[in-house]
């Protein structure tokens, strides 16, 4: 059994249209918004993955920072004695 093609159908409200009823501007204004979600999908998926990064830098430096910090003190108590 095969699979017939289906016409691309959008839902406006409660009401459904075939792409290929609409006016060629409102088939222009449709590709534009299909291509502008997905851009934005895609963006947000890349934003995501950059702030899951940030975070492991910016935790990574504060404890590194605190390494140091108690390297310092730990010096500065030995030249005490």
């Amino acid at each position: 059994m095969t699979k017939q093609n289906q016409e691309p159908v959008i839902t406006l409200g409660d009401k459904e249209m075939k792409v290929s009823d609409l006016t060629p501007q409102q088939q222009y204004l449709h590709s534009q918004i299909l291509d502008l979600t997905n851009k934005q999908k895609r963006i947000q998926f890349e934003l995501d993955q950059v702030n899951a990064s940030l975070s492991v830098f910016q935790n990574t430096f504060v404890e590194s920072t605190k390494e140091k910090a108690d390297e310092v003190l730990n010096n500065s108590e030995e030249e005490k004695k």
